[in-house]
Parts: structure tokens; C-alpha cells; sequence
């Protein structure tokens, strides 16, 4: 069995992967800040005897060195995500994202440790070759524009780790992101279905920004978890970017409804403005669907949850953990 270091394994998809990889029997290596993590997403296994975890940095280059020498694979999740963080904290977003990626690659450089980034969807911009294929071109707006600051700091950290591989050979591996979804996302930072799935159940008419036309692919935690565990063990990979994404296409309208529908819930959808929402001038993806042919041949694997279950599944996560605040 292999030693991972996770970084962000406190978060929303880190921590899903931190248990899956013990349940396989790995060692699990742990740093997230708590910046957006939380602590209480690994209370399932936060007394596993294989895991090792330290609220602290990437950044912090002590420690990070020694956590990198340990691991055999390094999945590289820490960064600072969402709309409304992108908005409100640029300078940080930028920082936090190109930094923390850069000091992870000059640790795993120093013996060669395989590192597998999660990038993003966004990094395809305005791009309308639609489904988006990994050697597409990039069509970004203005840099006026701060929509764009967080898709140009997952671009450069691309590049970083495609540069450390020729250069330096650090065998790297970068995964695009399509709109993973499931339990323990939490909707403070702008995420799409946990604050539809807190607006239903409370009774709240669903707020859809901008006309609703726009459409997302959201693929089930479970199997992005997945497709990164295969990858780790997987040399083919190696210096490639593959899509990690369910190309089941839904408006933003269409998941509202939908969402209404399997809470029971008798709330409306009111529509806002992108510039009361977020700020004068944003612009938004009209469509977001990833080609997953490369990924697919790589691992053998397909997504196995359908957006159907996939919400049944973060709505009765929702519905539990109301519960237990109630009780609490």
C-alpha cells in the first residue's frame, strides 16, 4: 500500500478521498489551513491509525517537506475556490492558488514524487467548442474582468506542473474539474446545489443568477474520488491533463426545478441579475461540458452516478445534518 499526502484533505472532496484511500488500506498525510475545511468532514476517520493530519499551510515549508519526503503521491486539492471568494479576496485567491501549487512542486522535485493537481473546468473560459476536449484553446475575458482571476491562476498552475515535469521530471499528472457535487459542500462560497438544496428545504424561493439558460455537468463526489485513486497508480497518466467530469448537461433553471422536485418543496425560483448577484459586468460560461474520452481510456472507468442519485444523496446529507444542529 502506498503513503498519499492530501492537501485540502479537511475540504469538501479531500476529505471523501482521504477516506476512501484509507478504506483501500493506504496511509493517509493531511494539510489543510481550516481556511475553508473543516475539521468535522474527517470525524469519521479523524482517529484512523493511518492518518496523519496537521491544520497547517502549504506554504508552511517545514512541514511541507516533510509530508512530501513521506508520501509516494501527493494529490494537490488545496486552493482557494469560488465565485464569491474570487469577487471579494483576489489578490488572495491568486496568491493562495499559483503559491501553494509552486511549493508543492519544488518539494515533490526534489525526489521525483508524483503529484496529481485538480484544476478546473473554468480554465476553458468563453471557449463555445462545446464538449470541451483537453486540447482545446482557452478563450478568457478581460483582466478587467476579476470572473477570470481564478481560471488564469489554475491556468498557471498547469503550466507549473507541465514545466516541472519536462524540465525537471516530476512525474505530473493535472485533472480538470467539472462541477463536483455531494456531501459536505457547503453553498458559502457560491456553490450551485448545496444553496439550492438550503433554499428548498427551508422553504425559500431558489435563486437563480442570470437567466437560468446557462447549463453545468455535475458529477457525483464518489466517482471523482475515483478516477483519482486510479490515477494515482497509473504511469499513463503522467504528463497529461484529463477532464474528470459527467457529461450529463442540465440548465441551471432545469436543476432548480429539479431540486424542487425531490425535496418536496413548495419554494419558487426567483431570477437575479448577474450584477446584483456578483458585481457590474460579470460574465458567465453559457455551457460547461467536458469530453471525457481521454479519461475514460485511461482508467477503464465511467461516472456510475447519475444526477438523479447524485442529489437524492446530498439532499439526505443535507436533510441529516439539519438534524443533528437541531439537536445540537
Amino acid at each position: 500500500m502506498a503513503t498519499f499526502l492530501v492537501t485540502g484533505g479537511a475540504g469538501f472532496i479531500g476529505s471523501h478521498l482521504v477516506e476512501a484511500a484509507l478504506a483501500e488500506g493506504h496511509r493517509v498525510l493531511v494539510l489543510d489551513d481550516l481556511s475553508s475545511g473543516s475539521i468535522e468532514n474527517l470525524s469519521a476517520v479523524r482517529t484512523h491509525p493511518a492518518l496523519e493530519f496537521l491544520p497547517e499551510s502549504v506554504t508552511s515549508k517545514s512541514i511541507l517537506a516533510e509530508f512530501v519526503d513521506r508520501a509516494d503521491v501527493v494529490f494537490h486539492l488545496a486552493a482557494t475556490v469560488g465565485v464569491f471568494n474570487i469577487i471579494e479576496s483576489p489578490v488572495a485567491t491568486i496568491e493562495n492558488n499559483i503559491g501553494g501549487t509552486e511549493a508543492v512542486l519544488r518539494m515533490a522535485a526534489k525526489k521525483k514524487k508524483k503529484v496529481i493537481l485538480t484544476s478546473t473546468s473554468e480554465v476553458y473560459g468563453k471557449s463555445h467548442r462545446i464538449p470541451f476536449r483537453e486540447d482545446g484553446d482557452l478563450v478568457f475575458g478581460a483582466t478587467s474582468k476579476s470572473r477570470w482571476s481564478y481560471a488564469c491562476s489554475k491556468v498557471i498552475d498547469e503550466f507549473l506542473a507541465l514545466a516541472y515535469w519536462r524540465e525537471f521530471g516530476v512525474p505530473t499528472v493535472i485533472v480538470r474539474l467539472f462541477n463536483t457535487i455531494g456531501p459536505r459542500q457547503i453553498g458559502r462560497y457560491g456553490m450551485v446545489v448545496p444553496r439550492f438544496l438550503n433554499q428548498a428545504l427551508a422553504g425559500q424561493d431558489l435563486t437563480v443568477y442570470g437567466s437560468g439558460q446557462q447549463s453545468r455537468c455535475f458529477t457525483y463526489v464518489s466517482d471523482v474520488v475515483r478516477w483519482l485513486l486510479l490515477l494515482s497508480a497509473n504511469d499513463r497518466a503522467v504528463g497529461e491533463i484529463l477532464n474528470l467530469g459527467n457529461p450529463e448537461e442540465i440548465t441551471i433553471t432545469g436543476l432548480a426545478r429539479k431540486i424542487i422536485e425531490i425535496t418536496g418543496s413548495s419554494a419558487g425560483i426567483e431570477f437575479i441579475p448577474y450584477e446584483r448577484a456578483y458585481e457590474l459586468g460579470f460574465e458567465d460560461m453559457e455551457r460547461r461540458v467536458p469530453d471525457i474520452e481521454k479519461i475514460v481510456a485511461c482508467t477503464s472507468y465511467s461516472p456510475q452516478v447519475t444526477l438523479d442519485a447524485a442529489l437524492r444523496h446530498t439532499r439526505d446529507w443535507c436533510l441529516e445534518r439539519q438534524k443533528q444542529y437541531a439537536i445540537a
